[in-house]
């Protein structure tokens, strides 16, 4: 399903390819979910009642979702500590130690239940040998922590840079690491505001990965779109 914008990016000097990591590279949606409702059994068999009886994957995603609006300058990290202290002071079994035990225990299957897309390695494998690959990432999923380190050749996370996609200049410190051009340069990724437009708005050609095949229903037209990273070597002369 590979298809070219009326833009038709020359792919000739790309010499890097950067990727996005949360639903391009692995489902984060589905191992964060799953670790939630981990720690929420956890909370079941110590604090018992009607409140975490009740309580949901989707709720305690809510007050994780709220304390990001109340500190957006706070690291990924901390945010989610809060959000399970929170969690406790509103069941009224306020434990900061709890919290952070239960930080631990989601951290732990967050980042050793994660899996990696079929199609991730196999591109990784194409590209290695002619690109430098690198991640472009607002999350918090470092590669040293899913033993990936070897695959990419520089990683950018937001939160240590104080930029977030799209914001142009998240992509002028890629450019920097990468030692390269806005030419040289193609970014990766599921997200059309986030990775598409603000790589654009960089100068940098971008490819959409569309893996559910939603219709483009915003005004913005990736350079490229592909429903699975097996389309990519297509691409690149």
């Amino acid at each position: 399903m590979m298809n070219r914008s009326s833009h038709k990016p020359n792919l000739q000097n790309i010499t890097t390819v950067s990727f996005d990591g949360d639903a391009t590279l692995w489902d984060f949606e589905k191992v964060m979910r799953h670790s939630l409702g981990i720690v929420l059994e956890e909370i079941r068999k110590a604090i018992p009642g009607e409140y975490f009886a009740a309580l949901t994957v989707d709720e305690m995603i809510a007050i994780r979702d709220q304390i990001d609006l109340e500190s957006p300058d706070s690291k990924l990290e901390e945010i989610r500590l809060c959000a399970f202290e929170r969690t406790l002071e509103r069941s009224g079994h306020p434990d900061k130690n709890f919290a952070r035990q239960l930080n631990e225990l989601y951290m732990k299957h967050r980042f050793e239940d994660l899996e990696l897309y079929p199609d991730v390695l196999p591109a990784f494998d194409f590209l290695a040998p002619r690109f430098q690959i690198g991640l472009l990432s607002n999350g918090n999923t470092y590669p040293e922590k899913l033993g990936l380190e070897e695959h990419f050749d520089f990683a950018i996370f937001a939160q240590d840079v104080g930029f977030t996609k799209p914001d142009p200049q998240i992509f002028a410190v890629t450019l920097e690491h990468a030692d390269c051009t806005p030419e040289e340069l193609l970014h990766v990724g599921d997200s059309l505001p986030s990775d598409v437009e603000g790589a654009q708005n960089a100068g940098i050609s971008a490819v959409w990965l569309n893996r559910d095949g939603v219709p483009n229903e915003t005004d913005i037209v990736p350079d490229f779109e592909i429903a699975s990273l097996h389309e990519l070597p297509a691409l690149l002369p």
